[in-house]
């Protein structure tokens, strides 16, 4: 490819990199983005569970994580699977998360996220004036989080609510907020309830924010490529190298999901990432169905469950095996069992469409955000299973950085160190 040099090249045409290709052509950069599909929003923002999960932000790494996950790991349908390699990369993450998993880091993480995931709210509802919500889906919908121990479900109403935005229910009202759940009421304990979150179609929204992105006058285009290569000389990157040739630019933004990880080393760039694997299945609904109008989350199952349009949406399990994204029919099957189990008459199982994508996490759950020691490399990576929920938020800050202006509020270890 023959290319002039631009002034920003975004790496990754996912809901994270086009958000932030959106808003950085916002601030007044020219931008070209690369993306290795032929079409936007194919990986990790394609058939992920819908859910935009602003207040409930539950990092993954908690104490009594470890624990569960042994007990979750010969569980035939248990959330968590894990296949040891031969990966450097996969014990250090292991190793930085296991430091995580405790009280004080979870609620200090905890708090940066909400902080993110309000921001990112109302950074969408801004969007919304470009980008209309009808467009990708949207309800608000709120979001019901359903415990069958009443152990757990203890634990969760003692933890703090400092907006006393929260409805805490019995089982059975539960069960009348949301009617899906009747056949589950009489094996809850309890559920919470939060308004304002929302439900919406990633690929959708991916889809739609192309077609802005494509008619703004400073955008220079998708380049479809895979990048191999970024080429640093002098404290900086001078161009990334592709498999149809050298792409240069003034400045490069890694926003490629777990992709970026190995691209990331290519300069010297070693970042605490590692694909988390999860599954989703779509179904159809009809008239004679009894879909969720909330998204639901089964907090022991660690399954969503959200109506997105005419379809439903079943997302779940955490696979610790790399970057495979084939599809394991046996986990596949333990997610119909599951949703057929928990809402037998949602949607029509017969007409399962399956999908698997590499949700790429850091050992803490937050994301990374910022430069790198070569100056013009920046970051916008990280994100896990809330890469839809913070993307806007991400994608307006990654911006605010880039141009020197003042963050909305201190990143703290959302910023990038090295």
């Amino acid at each position: 490819m023959q290319h002039k040099e631009h002034q920003v090249v975004v790496i990754g045409g996912g809901v994270v990199g086009l958000t932030s290709a959106w808003w950085l052509l916002e601030a007044g950069f020219r931008v070209v983005l690369l993306e290795r599909a032929p079409d936007v929003g194919n990986g990790a923002s394609y058939r992920n569970g819908g859910q935009l999960s602003y207040r409930y932000v539950a990092p993954l790494a908690d104490a009594g994580v470890p624990w569960k996950a042994l007990r979750w790991m010969f569980q035939e349908a248990g959330p968590l699977r894990f296949r040891p390699e031969a990966d450097v990369r996969q014990w250090r993450w292991l190793a930085q998360f296991l430091a995580n998993c405790n009280t004080a880091s979870n609620r200090r993480t905890t708090v940066k996220l909400l902080e993110l995931g309000e921001h990112s709210r109302g950074m969408m509802a801004q969007l919304a004036s470009t980008v209309p919500l009808a467009e990708f889906g949207w309800r608000d919908a709120g979001k019901l989080v359903v415990y069958r121990s009443r152990a757990l479900f203890d634990a969760a109403i003692a933890r703090p609510d400092p907006d006393n935005s929260r409805r805490v229910l019995t089982g059975a009202e539960a069960a009348s907020l949301e009617p899906a759940l009747a056949s589950l009421a009489p094996r809850l304990a309890g559920g919470i309830f939060n308004s304002g979150e929302a439900v919406a179609d990633c690929h959708a929204f991916c889809m739609a924010l192309e077609r802005r992105l494509q008619a703004h006058p400073r955008f220079d285009g998708i380049l479809h490529a895979t990048a191999t290569c970024l080429f640093a000389e002098n404290g900086r990157i001078s161009a990334v190298e592709t498999d149809r040739g050298w792409v240069t630019g003034e400045h490069f933004v890694l926003a490629a999901g777990i992709a970026s990880r190995n691209l990331a080393a290519t300069a010297g760039v070693r970042l605490p990432l590692y694909p988390l694997k999860g599954y989703s299945l779509t179904a159809p609904i009809g008239p004679q169905h009894a879909a969720p109008a909330i998204s639901v989350t089964d907090f022991e199952r660690k399954t969503l469950y959200a109506r997105i349009g005419d379809q439903l949406r079943v997302a779940a399990m955490v696979d610790m095996v790399g970057e495979d994204t084939s599809l394991d029919p046996r986990r596949m099957a333990g997610l119909a069992r599951l949703a057929r189990d928990t809402m037998p008459t949602a949607a029509d199982y017969s007409r399962i469409e399956p999908w698997a994508g590499l949700r790429p996490a850091t050992p803490n759950s937050a994301p990374l955000l910022g430069p790198t020691r070569h100056g013009n490399l920046w970051l916008n990576v990280g994100h896990g299973p809330l890469g839809f929920t913070f993307a806007c938020g991400t994608a307006a800050l990654l911006a605010d950085l880039m141009t020197g202006r003042p963050t909305p509020f201190a990143l703290g270890f959302l910023a990038w160190r090295p």
